[in-house]
């Protein structure tokens, strides 16, 4: 069994993450790509360096998480 090792380094974002991918024998690589981008989706550094790109004021990130706030408690209202 072999293995595809990708070491993210990234040192803006304090990340310093090892995906490990395990590939069978007689695995395609198309295969074990897709895998590894699954895992790397699922570490949201992408996520994370988008987000970084411009600086958002805390006031502004203060007030969308008051809209998402009372937006979900509407929609808690609606179900009961």
């Amino acid at each position: 069994m072999d293995f595809l090792v990708v070491n993210l380094h990234a040192k803006k974002l304090n990340c310093n993450k090892m995906i490990i991918v395990p590939i069978k024998e007689g695995e395609n690589i198309e295969r074990a790509l897709k895998k590894f981008k699954r895992k790397f989706e699922k570490t949201g550094a992408m996520r994370e360096l988008r987000g970084r790109q411009a600086f958002t004021k805390p006031s502004i990130i203060k007030r969308e998480q008051m809209k998402k706030a009372v937006y979900v408690q509407s929609l808690q209202r609606l179900e009961e």
